[in-house]
Formats: structure tokens, sequence, C-alpha cells
């Protein structure tokens, strides 16, 4: 026994839509992943630019002694910077602060090379970024 006017998909319509579904789905997870790794190298280069002009502002107010320790751009009234960046994971980098008599250098360097960033940047005093 037949019914008429039975409504729904065959098998067939719906594994075209599916591997429609996958085609679409791998044209565009790579793209994504691309911008993902950009944006973390962008917010990596942010972050020591940031941590960079804290340290140039701290020196200009101090004499041109540059800070000891990342405490004193985080402790200091009003915060040269909010967070501490130092010994942390941000956005798939690690950032690593060396604090000198003079002299600073930060590095950020990626958790894990091609999947959460491209390169391994560095700050040295006076704004100089290197990748």
């Amino acid at each position: 026994m037949k019914r008429k006017n039975q409504r729904g998909f065959t098998l067939v319509e719906i594994m075209i839509v599916v591997a429609i579904i996958a085609l679409l789905a791998a044209i565009a997870i790579p793209n994504l992943l691309r911008a993902r790794i950009s944006a973390n190298d962008a917010l990596a280069k942010g972050t020591l630019r940031t941590l960079s002009t804290a340290s140039e502002t701290f020196a200009t107010a101090n004499n041109g002694n540059y800070p000891g320790a990342a405490t004193s751009l985080t402790g200091a009234t009003p915060p040269y910077i909010n967070t501490n960046y130092c010994g942390t994971s941000t956005s798939g980098y690690t950032f690593a602060c060396t604090f000198g008599s003079g002299a600073y250098t930060f590095t950020a360097t990626p958790v894990t090379v091609g999947t959460s960033g491209t390169t391994t940047y560095t700050m040295t005093t006076g704004g100089i970024l290197t990748p």
C-alpha cells in the first residue's frame, strides 16, 4: 500500500546536501585557521608594543631609568599597564620579559609554531621590533 502525496527527502537528496556541506567546510576551515593565526600574530605584536610603550613612559617619568620588573609597570598609581603579560601565555603566545639596568627585552614565542603563531617576536629598548 502506498500513500499518495507522501512528503520527505530521499536518501540520495540527503546525501547530496551532506556532500555540499562537507565541501563548503573543506574550503572554509583552512581559511578560518589562517585568520586565527594571523590574529594571534597581530595580538602578540600589539602586546609587545604595549609593554614597550609602558616601559618608555616609565623611563620618561623616572629620569631615564627603565623599570626593574613588571610590577613597576602594574603597581604604579596609576598603572602604566593593567595586566602583567610577563611569564604568561595569551592567545597562543608566551611572553617573556627581561629588565636590565637601562634596557629591556620582551619576547613573544608561539606556543605551537604553525598552529598558534608563525614566528617569535622580540621588542628591545627604544621600541625596536624584530621577527
